[in-house]
């Protein structure tokens, strides 16, 4: 006896499930349980709809105005009905009908009810179970042929969902479906246009499902609706994991597609988009408005649902970490949490949230936030955006009058909390965009702070401190400050980022597990990572296409003048000297040119973009004029080419006399020449044919969206963070961008490597912070002696007479008398101990600002001791930059070049590392050695050119980096400390070279052939080497 394998019996298993009470459809046309065929209703083919079931629907559910409508219209009346809803559909759209209904001759009819977020109004509960969905395999969409559609589902009548299914055990797949849709589903057909009937197509197998919006023939660009490897909301890869109970795919119809979630996803997820988009046809550029349809990726639908499923268990005063990949689409999931989170309830039907704030470092999310939102709900006053032109009292007004959403920068509860409230009784949902940015210092605190339950806070302060909650004083900055530490009851964080650091994951996330030695194990709450992002091509990888240069170079001394100075600070002299030197930049434009008019701008259909990522703002104005200078002198290569420049404040250059300053205003104009001042007008300039190649310092590095930025050209240093978010900018994906160029002066392939590693899959934080690591760094200041406690009391209490309007003439300058004393007994201190001391310094206030957002810290002292070094690390000066005076003029760059040193992709394949709370007090100290300027240029020289050739340099950079990640580095390390020059040189390195220079010739023989070939050279490297080593592990 055989299994049925046939494309049928997967259909009708879905089927089965749908019209099942838990599946909550009713079928229309399908298989009974012994497969008959069995026809409930007949849509009319023409039209796609069932209008019999939409007039039984508004019968039912709207009876009076139904009389209303009939008596009116009679016998016409399903036909007048049908022609209202087209025509409304037409000019609104069926998203905005299903959402809000038709108009006709005074009649307001819904054709849809959704369920409301209480169970106060049992009306409004039985409506919503009122709501027809209904089940149709084999739909008939055109008169023109006989084509089916293997399942479509209705609701009320109205066609929302189209499903082509496929089996691989028929030797057909996903892929199959999507050609179908691409190839015998024309868009020009009544039934495909976009937003008229179906809202959503999906292509299933048995695997795998994928979506799509809009139908547009051989255009049409389907998306994964997959789960992930290893579950949703998890770390993993592409595809979806085994279902040992069914269909891999089932989560599709049980979970996305049930009854209760369809109606969800219409009424609170789907939306509709307007956008002004360039568009160049022969030469012609005209703006047109384009419209899309926006579904929920399945990472996005999943962490909603998730989110909300916890909030009403849980209720408030919980934290959720997302860790979802730039360009996953947060935004959306932002405003569809917000959203939610603004109108939810418990089990017992109370409201959660009194408002919702939305935190960002994004003005251009302010828009669309609220065009997201608004796309759900018409209702004037729902959000709030306290933007560039509103100020902090507008934020604190927002607040205080319980406005729903509210939107802005976290800088503004700085200045906002002396005009806010003592809320009792009120909670707020705070969802933080970029979490891994600034939320540990005074802007955070006062966030925190002023969202406060007062009532529950001075209760719980009461009980902390063994008093009495009469006794709690508000006017002592103490109480007042400690009050406000640790967690809050009536706050709950749901903190968005692809980067979560140490601290972030310690502050947001949930503990997940234990460490083998007993400490807590916290992850994000919800993981769509790099790796998967990657896997279902929703991102591009910024790595695969990635080529470092090496720089080599060498400076001559000019002048007789042959200072002695500190070598740390005089080496980075020269170094920025030749970053700067005219030669370099031209010579790296040149380069950045040759590839952008050879490559980038011919991707994407010719729209190509390129970003280059300069190291100061001084430099990114040298570019800007270098690439313009080229442009101008290459008129016809480059034509069609524009630069812009994005950097904050002024810059003035030596090398550039100006009559002014440079500012971004002044160096980019629009298209009618008129200086662009603006971030919205920026961002739209950029997009347009006007400008491809874009010059930032600092700026754009985050949150910038451009999807036509292909190329990027880094002369810069790149760490950790700022590495991810950088390079992110790149891989968004468009029609017809289907990879990214990396070109990389600053950074080598371990470098980024390095920086990515920790957030390609998931972040994991094992550990805690150490609370009493405050009071170890205290001790350590204490032992230098600065300052005594008698100093800290005597501080606190005159700024506690000056605070606010009580503040006198002459009270700066007593204060800045006040830490004269300690100033001067700084001073006195050697360097390494000014040096160390400060460091000291600011480790304390860090580690206090952070531990008093985990804990309440219920300690006077330490509190005051905060206050003083809050101050004092202000004043004291920072050593070890001391003038090295003007040395360009003693030197000169006699030549320089650029080398490939890596080209290919960069490959993920460790194991990330696991965060680790901070810990220790030991401070760095800093290169304090004095050299000669010559002796200081040769070291330099050494070591960006010395005296081999530019290859030979690339092959003794590969063995130094293979010997430094060498495992017997610590024992040659100890052999360095403990030998002497000529024993470690001639003796103890040999062989050491010699396994290490055999794997580099295994790994690339090619690149390393000369050393076996020429034994002299060989000779030459191994000494050199080994004398540089030696040098080096010594100092270390």
């Amino acid at each position: 006896m055989s299994i049925d394998k046939s494309e049928k019996r997967f259909e009708r298993d879905i089927e089965s499930f749908l019209i099942s009470p838990v599946g909550g459809y009713t079928q229309f046309c399908g298989q009974d349980t012994e497969g008959h065929w069995v026809h409930n209703r007949q849509h009319d083919v023409a039209k796609c709809i069932y209008m019999d079931v939409l007039c039984e629907f508004i019968a039912k559910t709207q009876p009076r105005e139904w009389a209303k409508y009939t008596k009116y219209y009679g016998a016409a009346a399903a036909d007048k009905l049908y022609h209202r809803l087209e025509t409304t559909i037409s000019n609104q759209g069926l998203l905005y009908v299903l959402r809000n209904g038709i108009e006709d001759m005074g009649c307001k009819l819904k054709v849809c009810f959704f369920k409301p977020e209480s169970d106060l109004n049992p009306l409004a509960t039985e409506l919503y179970e009122a709501n027809i969905l209904g089940c149709t395999r084999q739909f008939r969409y055109s008169t023109a042929n006989t084509n089916t559609i293997d399942m479509v589902l209705s609701v009320n009548g109205i066609p929302v969902v189209a499903l082509e299914l496929k089996n691989q055990l028929t030797g057909q797949d996903y892929r199959c479906a999507i050609n179908q849709f691409m190839r015998d589903r024309s868009s020009k057909e009544f039934a495909f246009r976009l937003n008229h009937r179906f809202l959503v197509y999906f292509a299933v197998d048995l695997y795998e499902a994928w979506m799509t919006t809009q139908l547009a023939d051989g255009n049409t660009r389907f998306l994964p609706f997959n789960q992930g490897s290893n579950g949703a909301g998890v770390t993993g890869g592409a595809g979806n994991p085994q279902n040992p109970n069914g269909y891999t795919t089932s989560y599709l119809w049980e979970e996305v597609l049930q009854r209760a979630s369809l109606l969800d996803l219409i009424h609170r997820f789907i939306s509709f988009v307007r956008e002004k988009e360039e568009v160049t046809k022969n030469g012609v550029s005209k703006t047109v408005t384009k419209e899309r349809m926006i579904f929920p990726r399945y990472h996005q639908y999943d962490v909603v649902r998730k989110i909300m499923a916890d909030v009403r268990q849980n209720g408030v005063g919980s934290n959720y970490l997302i860790q979802h990949s730039a360009g996953s689409g947060k935004s959306n999931s932002i405003a569809w949490i917000a959203y939610r989170l603004a109108s939810v309830h418990d089990a017992e039907n109370n409201g959660l949230f009194d408002s919702v704030i939305v935190v960002t470092n994004r003005i251009v999310l302010d828009s669309q936030l609220q065009d997201t939102i608004n796309s759900f709900e018409h209702q004037v006053g729902l959000v709030e955006a306290i933007d560039d032109k509103k100020n902090s009292r507008s934020l604190a007004e927002a607040i205080n009058d319980k406005k729903r959403i509210i939107i802005c920068t976290i800088q503004k509860f700085l200045f906002a909390k002396k005009d806010m409230e003592k809320f009792r009784g009120r909670k707020f949902a705070i969802i933080i965009d970029e979490a891994h940015q600034g939320q540990n210092g005074e802007s955070a605190k006062s966030l925190r702070r002023s969202l406060i339950d007062i009532g529950i806070a001075i209760k719980e302060y009461a009980e902390e401190a063994g008093i009495e909650e009469e006794e709690v004083d508000l006017t002592d900055d103490y109480i007042n400050a400690v009050i406000g530490q640790g967690r809050h009851d009536n706050q709950s964080f749901f903190a968005f980022t692809a980067t979560p650091k140490g601290q972030t994951l310690e502050s947001f996330g949930t503990v997940v597990g234990v460490t083998a030695e007993g400490e807590p194990l916290k992850a994000p709450f919800h993981v769509y990572s790099m790796r998967q992002a990657i896997e279902e091509k929703y991102i591009l990888d910024v790595l695969a296409n990635y080529t470092t240069v090496k720089e080599a170079f060498k400076l001559i001394r000019v002048s007789e003048d042959n200072p002695e100075l500190i070598e740390g600070p005089a080496a980075r002299a020269l170094f920025k000297y030749y970053k700067k030197h005219g030669y370099t930049i031209a010579q790296k434009t040149e380069m950045i040119m040759t590839n952008f008019l050879e490559n980038c701008r011919y991707q994407i259909g010719k729209k190509g973009k390129a970003m280059v990522v300069a190291d100061s703002r001084a430099n990114a104005v040298r570019y800007y004029l270098s690439i313009k200078k080229y442009i101008d002198e290459h008129s016809t290569e480059c034509a069609g080419c524009g630069v812009m420049i994005a950097f904050s404040g002024e810059v003035t250059l030596e090398d550039y006399p100006s009559d002014k300053p440079f500012t971004e205003a002044s160096m980019n104009l629009d298209e009618n020449g008129k200086y662009i001042t603006t971030d919205k007008k920026f961002r739209q300039a950029f997009h347009s044919s006007q400008y491809n190649i874009l010059v930032v310092a600092n700026k754009y590095q985050t949150g910038f969206d451009e999807p036509l930025l292909h190329t990027m050209y880094v002369d810069k240093k790149l760490r950790d963070v700022t590495a991810v978010q950088t390079l992110s900018r790149l891989n968004r994906t468009t029609g017809g961008k289907n990879s990214t160029f990396v070109l990389d002066f600053e950074n080598t392939e371990e470098d980024i490597k390095a920086a990515f590693l920790p957030y390609y899959e998931m972040s994991t934080l094992e550990g805690a912070t150490d609370i009493n690591r405050v009071y170890d760094l205290r001790n350590k200041i204490r032992d230098f002696m600065l300052y005594n406690f008698a100093d800290v009391e005597v501080f606190n209490k005159f700024m506690a007479t000056q605070a606010g309007k009580n503040q006198d003439a002459v009270a700066l300058g007593k204060l800045s008398g006040f830490f004269k004393p300690v100033i001067d007994r700084y001073m006195d201190l050697t360097e390494d101990e000014r040096y160390t001391v400060r460091d000291y310094v600011r480790k304390f206030n860090k580690a206090y600002a952070f531990v008093t957002q985990l804990v309440r810290l219920h300690d006077r002292d330490l509190f005051n001791e905060y206050q003083f070094t809050l101050q004092l690390i202000r004043l004291l000066p920072k050593p070890g930059t001391e003038d090295i005076g003007d040395i360009e003029d003693k030197i000169k760059l006699e030549y320089a070049s650029l080398t490939e040193t890596f080209a290919g992709a960069i490959v993920l394949d460790e194991k990330p590392p696991a965060f680790v709370p901070t810990g220790g007090t030991a401070p760095k100290l800093p290169n304090k050695k004095k050299d000669t300027l010559q002796s200081i240029i040769d070291k330099v020289n050494e070591r960006f050119s010395g005296n081999f050739t530019d290859s030979d340099r690339v092959i003794i950079e590969g063995i130094y980096q293979m010997f430094m990640k060498d495992a017997e580095v610590k024992k040659f390390k100890k052999y360095a400390q403990d030998n002497s020059t000529e024993m470690f040189v001639k003796s103890l390195f040999p062989d050491k070279f010699r396994d290490i220079v055999t794997q580099c010739f295994i790994d690339n023989a090619e690149s390393f052939d000369k050393l076996f070939s020429d034994p002299d050279f060989y000779q030459k490297v191994q000494d050199a080497m080994a004398a540089e080593l030696y040098k080096a592990l010594r100092k270390d």
